[in-house]
């Protein structure tokens, strides 16, 4: 295929938003161009554990964005399919729901007045006894003091989600450039964006995407448009194959104050969930510390003890590997999507901090509905790109 030098969007930042948002403008009729400073795929988006959660989102924008997610993922894997084939689409898609865990007693009634919330705006969230809890895990601790089951969540492999949503963006006639990164904005007379520049090339275009995930703020600064986004860092373990040890994603109650946090100290949280090879993913941490990528071994130290408290039978078992990555972070925990304001034709889709994966498809959706002047399903009003929190002085 030649190479594309005009098209009508060109994206930037090929992980697992940029892709959604590809997938959802080429579906649209439109050409699309996909460039990534990198291997596509392979930043944040490869060290992601591949959730798609409604469990730990309060009643409010981002869950009403991650119901939608939730009900597009088998959508769209169907579509992909159907479009590209089987092994193409093949991205593990396994509906196997999530508990949340508490295991001192003050712990439940937070746990519990969340759960209800959701269930006042439809999320299925059952809550659980110990016994009952015991019994759907049966390697949970035994100081479980109470638990809520959520069918809803699920999980996939979300490097092979990007990569079959860009295959599925050049079988309509677009492209994808790995290593490839845009410098900067052009705009014509009238301040429009005209085309945007890559190294020593520039691809005329109608509308530019910053879909950066980390680096969005950066991005957004060498367009002349700053936004406020930041990277805070995780981690995970991964261990060594093992037996059927747990069955669904599994995390304690304190992940969901953890998520919300805006503290720039070290946040941990036991996360754990096998995947279908067999490794058991232990997180979750959540640190800012710009774009270290130092190993801390006491990060990956608490990880260890926390898993080992939700399932003790993990103690001696052998870590594999370890790998990181960096969210993107806004200040009010919420996603950047919409149209810029201060230039015509520039558009952001970033800020979804941990949650990218689970929120990729409507996201996309919600973007293509906007650029092309469609009923949007989801209220874009408080993703708005022009929001306080947002449009200000990017911190160095």
């Amino acid at each position: 295929m030649s190479r594309i030098e005009t098209a009508d969007v060109v994206v930037i930042g090929a992980g697992i938003i940029g892709a959604a948002s590809a997938e959802a403008l080429s579906a649209a009729g439109m050409r699309v161009l996909v460039v990534d400073r990198g291997a596509p795929a392979g930043g944040t988006t490869a060290g992601g554990e591949g959730n798609v959660l409604l469990s730990d989102k309060a009643p409010g924008p981002e869950l009403d964005l991650a119901v939608a997610s939730r009900r597009l993922w088998p959508e769209l894997i169907e579509s992909l399919r159907a479009e590209l084939g089987d092994e193409v689409a093949r991205v593990e898609w396994e509906p196997k729901g999530g508990l949340v865990v508490a295991t001192d007693e003050d712990a439940v009634g937070p746990l519990s007045i969340l759960a209800e919330a959701q269930r006042e705006v439809g999320v299925e969230a059952v809550d659980l006894s110990r016994d009952e809890a015991r019994a759907m895990e049966p390697h949970l601790t035994d100081e479980v003091a109470g638990a809520v089951h959520y069918p809803g969540d699920a999980q996939l492999q979300p490097v092979l989600a990007a990569t079959a949503m860009l295959t599925a963006v050049r079988a309509r006639g677009g492209e994808v450039r790995g290593w490839t990164e845009a410098h900067g904005l052009v705009f014509d007379d009238a301040g429009k964006v005209a085309g945007v520049r890559l190294g020593d090339e520039t691809i005329a275009c109608g509308a530019v995407v910053n879909a950066c995930g980390p680096w969005a703020g950066h991005f957004s600064v060498a367009a002349g448009a700053p936004i406020e986004v930041l990277p805070r860092r995780g981690m995970v373990l991964v261990t060594a194959p093992l037996p059927h040890v747990v069955g669904r994603k599994v995390y304690a109650a304190d992940y969901v104050a953890a998520v919300a946090s805006s503290d720039v100290d070290l946040q941990v949280s036991a996360v754990v969930e096998s995947t279908a090879t067999g490794t058991v993913l232990i997180g979750s941490s959540r640190q800012r510390v710009g774009f270290d990528e130092a190993l801390q071994v006491e990060v990956l130290r608490r990880l260890a003890r926390s898993a080992v408290k939700l399932f003790p039978v993990l103690a001696g078992v052998p870590v594999m590997r370890t790998y990181g990555g960096f969210r993107p972070y806004t200040p009010d925990h919420l996603p950047v999507i919409g149209a810029d304001p201060r230039f015509a034709g520039l558009w952001h889709a970033s800020g979804h901090e941990g949650a990218g994966i689970g929120l990729a498809p409507a996201t996309g959706r919600l973007l293509a509905d906007l650029m092309c002047g469609r009923e949007p399903e989801v209220d874009p009003a408080r993703f708005r790109v022009d929001r306080p929190a947002v449009i200000a002085e990017v911190r160095t």
